[in-house]
Order: C-alpha cells, then structure tokens, then sequence
C-alpha cells in the first residue's frame, strides 16, 4: 500500500478511533516533524498530548454546562475585601478540591441576604469543575420538588443515586424552603444518603438555631444537622449586605 493511499485512510482511521484533535492537527505537526527530523516517538506523543489536552477541555465544558452554575460568578470577581471573615487563602484552597471531596466533607455557608453567599458557592463550583470535578449547583426548593416528583413515580432511590456522579452539590437558600413533612423528608433523605460519602455546600439566611423553622420535627432537625456539621467547614458571613452598600454607592454618585 503506497504513501497516498495511507494519507487518504488516515482520516478515517481516525474518526473510527474517535481522535478528532489527531485528526485535524497531524497534518501540520507531520509537516514540522518531516522539517525538523523528530523521531516517530516525539511525533506520536506530541499528537497525542494535544488529543489529551483538548479532550479535557472539551469534557471540562460539558461540566460546566451541567453544573449549571450562575454565570460571572468565580473566585476573581469575589469581594472578599467586602467579606473580610472569609480567608481568601482558605476558599483558594478548598478550589483545589481533594482530600475534602474525598471523604464526602460538607461546606455551610450562613449570612444575611446579600452578603455574597451564593456568589462563594458558585465560585468555588467553577474553580472545582475546572480542577475535574463535577458539581451540581440548584436552589434547594427546586432540587426538593424534583425528589418529591420522583417520591410520587416511587423512584426516589433513583434520583439520589444518580446525584452520586457530583462530587459536590450545592443546595443554594436553604432558608427559603418551606416548613413542609413532604419536602423535608427528601431533604433529609438525601443529606443521609450523602453522609461521609459525597460532600454538600448549603447557602442559608439562618443559622443552626432557627433551622426549626425548616424542619417541622424536632428530631429530624437534630438528625440533619448532626450529619451536616459532622465533618464540615463552616463559613459565618455575618456582614452588611453587600448588594444593599452597592446600592447605596450608586445612590450616592
């Protein structure tokens, strides 16, 4: 087989290999291996360095795009002048993400409305994903309302355990969900399924104290919080609103 039927093969062979980034690029880095001398060895690594690079990013974009994380919202455009009992140094390193995912540890947020609580969860989502993991951003009354729907087709099971692929979940306003059995006890449902297995970030208005008003049972409550905080890091951002200063800056000028 000569030289030209390889070359006219190739692009086949290729797509059945489901190599796109091979594909598209060899016959430019052939043309400067043929140049420059390189041994096969240096030429196929560096095919196959690319097929690997791109292939990350692209995986790194259908993460994103399930995350569902708001947009804008990364470690670069948070305040933490504003916020200043949240280290910086610390959030960087738990977008590192590692032995904290590992062992399912959760993150609870608490503060006042507007003081940058969802904006930290969905920036450190983002830093996550692009480190490789896979989150799940979601208000909690929407999260709730689909496990109540899959109670009713008698499919809860399911629908927790294929939250399992999500290294973190994050449950945004947990406050505003209603002191309701149903909901409740999917919630709780699964915050147990996920104890010391899978981690949960929870954004809310209220602290431990108050979370009587969410759970109507005393005992559940106790439950719930006992497997959150059992291994967690706790972030008070008990501060001034910001988006309230921010209107008040641009009142101002």
């Amino acid at each position: 087989m000569n030289t030209t039927t390889d070359t006219a093969r190739l692009p086949m062979l290729l797509t059945e290999l489901r190599l796109p980034s091979v594909a598209r690029l060899w016959p430019a880095i052939t043309d400067q291996a043929d140049r420059d001398g390189w041994p096969a060895a240096r030429t196929l690594a560096a095919l196959f360095e690319h097929e690997i690079a791109e292939r990350a990013q692209r995986r790194t974009q259908r993460h994103l795009l399930e995350a569902r994380l708001p947009v804008g919202k990364t470690l670069d455009t948070f305040d933490f002048a504003a916020v200043p009992m949240v280290s910086k140094a610390r959030i960087s390193a738990l977008a590192h993400g590692d032995s904290w995912l590992e062992s399912g540890t959760n993150i609870l947020a608490f503060g006042p409305p507007g003081v940058g609580k969802t904006h930290i969860a969905a920036a450190l989502g983002n830093a996550l994903v692009d480190a490789g993991y896979r989150v799940l951003f979601t208000r909690t009354t929407d999260l709730v309302q689909q496990l109540q729907t899959a109670r009713q087709e008698l499919k809860l099971a399911a629908a927790i355990e294929k939250l399992d692929k999500f290294h973190l979940l994050i449950l945004d306003d947990l406050s505003y969900l209603q002191k309701n059995q149903a909901e409740t006890s999917v919630l709780f449902e699964l915050i147990s399924a996920r104890y010391e297995r899978r981690s949960i970030m929870i954004t809310a208005n209220q602290p431990f104290g108050a979370w009587d008003q969410i759970f109507p049972d005393p005992a559940m409550t106790v439950a719930a919080i006992d497997r959150l905080v059992h291994h967690a890091i706790i972030l008070e951002m008990n501060t001034d609103s910001y988006r309230r200063r921010t209107a008040i800056d641009r009142a101002a000028a």
